[in-house]
């Protein structure tokens, strides 16, 4: 079985990790500000370049840069940055 990394697999990953990021940035626990800042920027910054790469079709970069955006995300719940209890956008201990 040949796996695919299609426009509508890009889409849904796009709306989970932004709709993740949306939440760290509403539950950054205090005194976790500096590191919150510094995952979110990285978070961020995968996103861009997620986009960049879809515009010009470059879907497997894309992923790549999604999923990294969304391991970002992980480790800083992981490190008690963030306070979110949403296992449908995270990985919860």
């Amino acid at each position: 079985m040949k796996a695919e990394i299609t426009k509508e697999k890009l889409g849904k990953y796009f709306a989970l990790t932004s709709e993740a990021l949306k939440e760290v940035k509403k539950n950054i626990i205090k005194g976790k500000e500096k590191y919150a800042k510094e995952i979110i920027d990285m978070v961020s910054n995968y996103l861009s370049d997620a986009k960049h790469f879809e515009k010009k079709g470059d879907f497997v970069n894309a992923f790549a840069a999604l999923n990294y955006a969304h391991g970002w995300l992980d480790s800083g719940v992981r490190l008690d940055v963030f306070d979110v209890k949403n296992d449908k956008l995270f990985t919860i201990k």
